[in-house]
């Protein structure tokens, strides 16, 4: 079942709520204000998916509240409920990443459509990235596919194919989801990245679509240089557990097709182009802890001093036709 936590410090108010959703298939807990609600996700990040937050309450208030249970797992989905809706209370809320806003007095009606409606909406978020939710928001779903430049990274793992014969299935799964695509995947969200897909071990990032920022060139080497120290950190932190994750890492710039593709039954936004294809032949050449970009992603992240990049020997790349000239990221000055 799924958890949900109503926080409120109205004893009847939690009764009623909880009599409402309960129908609904949530198996509910309680809490009476802030700081247990708190206690309550800290216990079991993972039992709760949503919270329903009074605004209003003694001690710490329902933001507050809110924001500190995101902190402790972002993938919650939290509503604020309030009788005392203002319109500065509203923009706060958003501002602070808060999933939906409800305003006392509301139906049983609405309120069940509403926490199903929000669910939904950060359920998708997991499907479709937080660049593409918000432009659909804005354009009403209808993005026309277009042309962008755009600065593709690839990342996978040295020797997973070893790595996925010695371990069983759970291993695996929790070492990939906790190590790798975790930290890696809200990496390239930091640095205004699109995660695009997983493809196997593999990790894809596009730079400059949906929305062109005009230094996804820069932005993409950047990330690429802080998932290795991400990765380093783990594999100091993890030592003991004796598998040492070792990434490599390319990146191609160009001009791509950008845009929602597929059939009735399933659709993605995603780019094609020449680009993505120099990105994931680099990355098959990249070797341990390397990060290899092409002559183009080069050329527009010039202006990035703090970023040490030597040119290695051109090689032909599997499906390119043609030598292309390569650049290793070795060295970043603080």
């Amino acid at each position: 079942m799924l958890g949900l936590l109503i926080v409120d410090d109205e004893e009847g108010v939690r009764r009623s709520l909880r009599k409402v959703l309960e129908p609904e298939g949530y198996a509910v807990c309680t809490a009476g204000d802030g700081r247990e609600a708190i206690d309550i996700v800290r216990r079991d990040t993972q039992r709760i998916e949503t919270v329903i937050c009074d605004y209003k309450m003694p001690g710490i208030d329902g933001l507050e509240t809110l924001v500190e249970i995101g902190q402790l797992n972002h993938e919650i989905t939290r509503i604020m409920l309030t009788g005392y809706a203002t319109m500065e209370s509203a923009i706060e809320s958003v501002n602070a990443g808060i999933d939906g806003f409800l305003t006392k007095p509301f139906s049983n009606m609405e309120l069940r459509a509403k926490v199903r409606e929000y669910n939904l909406k950060k359920h998708l978020k997991q499907f479709v990235s937080e660049q593409v939710f918000l432009e659909m928001q804005r354009k009403g779903a209808a993005i026309v596919p277009r042309r962008q430049e755009v600065s593709v990274l690839f990342c996978d793992i040295r020797g997973f194919t070893r790595m996925s014969e010695t371990l069983d299935a759970e291993e695996l799964s929790h070492i990939l989801n906790t190590f790798y695509f975790s930290p890696l995947d809200a990496i390239i969200c930091e640095y205004g990245g699109m995660l695009d897909k997983h493809i196997g071990d593999g990790i894809m990032g596009v730079f400059g679509a949906p929305l062109d920022s005009g230094d996804g060139a820069r932005q993409s080497v950047l990330c690429a240089l802080r998932m290795m120290e991400e990765m380093e950190r783990i594999n100091n932190q993890c030592a003991e557990k004796g598998v040492p994750l070792s990434i490599g890492i390319g990146i191609g710039t160009g001009e791509v097709m950008a845009g929602i593709f597929g059939s009735t039954r399933k659709k993605e936004y995603t780019v094609f182009g020449s680009a993505v294809n120099v990105a994931a032949r680099l990355e098959e050449t990249a070797g341990k802890n390397q990060i290899l970009l092409c002559e183009n992603t080069f050329k527009n992240m010039e202006a990035t001093p703090e970023v040490q990049v030597e040119q290695i020997a051109p090689v032909e790349l599997k499906g390119i036709g043609r030598e292309v000239k390569i650049y290793r990221v070795h060295r970043f000055e603080a």
